[in-house]
């Protein structure tokens, strides 16, 4: 079997066994030939399965340099990889081809994107206004569903919540006024940690109470139609709703509210540390990105206001 023919064969069973989309067999398949093709010049021909079997670590880290000299992104060369373990793994298992050591072959991490805040105007309207927007397929009552969106999306720009962790709180968890009381948040990896909470949303949060009613202190802070613990789905619904109306950026998301927390904190000169504690970051590193945006904003507005900047 040709390396061409082991190529057709692998998107064959990709196609018909794996369910794989069109754009995955595309994509897939472009990594395999252009994979083929290194090694036809690499090895001096065509390779076939007993070449392919023979195939070494170095071998793999050779294609993946001669991609990075084309200009591969480490996202592009990280999927190229991928997709040549899938095809190796298949020929090894379908076509007794010799298993290669290739598993323990690490290839390049992809650079985490930069975090899209919002404005801090944009943030301030999200949080005070989304609950104006009303979706009555929801079955729900409108001053609940208004009261409890400005809560959670208050709750996520001011104190920097997951929207997961926002929908874990239960009411005995409810920040309220007259309390200067932190917030505990039970983060991933169940780490706790303790978070400031700002008047404005203790009042919101008191606000959507009087619409919710009473309840133990074990039972969900945030609710859905039917009085179960809210569905992220729900509240994301809501503020593609708002942004649909107001004429948000499509990257006005609840994820973004957090987003929009911490970089303001910088750009108001808040200590990295003291961000990296609110956000819940096991690794400074992972808080630094937020450098990067505030970078970002300081040369967006360098531009627009220099007046040799063009």
């Amino acid at each position: 079997m040709t390396g061409d023919q082991a190529r057709a064969a692998w998107l064959a069973w990709l196609a018909q066994e794996r369910r794989a989309s069109p754009n995955t067999l595309e994509a897939y398949g472009h990594d395999a030939a252009a994979f083929l093709g290194f090694l036809t010049r690499h090895l001096g021909g065509e390779p076939d399965l007993v070449a392919l079997g023979a195939l070494r670590p170095a071998d793999l880290r050779g294609f993946l340099a001669e991609r990075a000299a084309a200009g591969d992104s480490n996202a592009t060369r990280a999927r190229r990889l991928a997709a040549i373990r899938g095809f190796l793994r298949y020929l090894t298992r379908r076509h007794g081809m010799a298993a290669l050591p290739v598993g323990a072959l690490r290839g390049p991490r992809p650079k985490p994107p930069i975090p899209r805040a919002l404005t801090p105007e944009t943030a301030r309207s999200v949080a005070t206004e989304a609950g104006d927007v009303y979706d009555p397929e929801r079955h729900e009552r409108a001053p609940l569903q208004a009261a409890r969106d400005v809560a959670l999306f208050s709750l996520l720009y001011g104190a920097g919540l997951r929207i997961a962790e926002a929908l874990a709180l239960n009411l005995g968890d409810a920040p309220l006024p007259g309390s200067e009381a932190a917030l505990r948040v039970i983060g991933k990896g169940s780490k706790e940690r303790l978070v400031p909470v700002l008047p404005a949303v203790r009042a919101a949060v008191a606000a959507y109470l009087k619409h919710r009613g009473p309840g133990g202190p074990g039972e969900p802070l945030f609710i859905g139609a039917r009085g179960k613990r809210l569905d992220p789905a729900v509240a994301q619904r809501s503020l593609r709703e708002f942004r649909r109306l107001a004429g948000l950026p499509e990257h006005a998301t609840p994820h973004a509210l957090r987003h929009s927390f911490a970089t303001h904190l910088l750009g108001a000169g808040a200590d990295l540390r003291a961000i990296q504690e609110l956000l819940g970051h096991a690794s400074l590193s992972t808080t630094q990105r937020y450098t990067a945006v505030d970078a970002a904003g300081l040369l967006a507005t360098w531009k627009k206001a220099h007046p040799r900047a063009g």
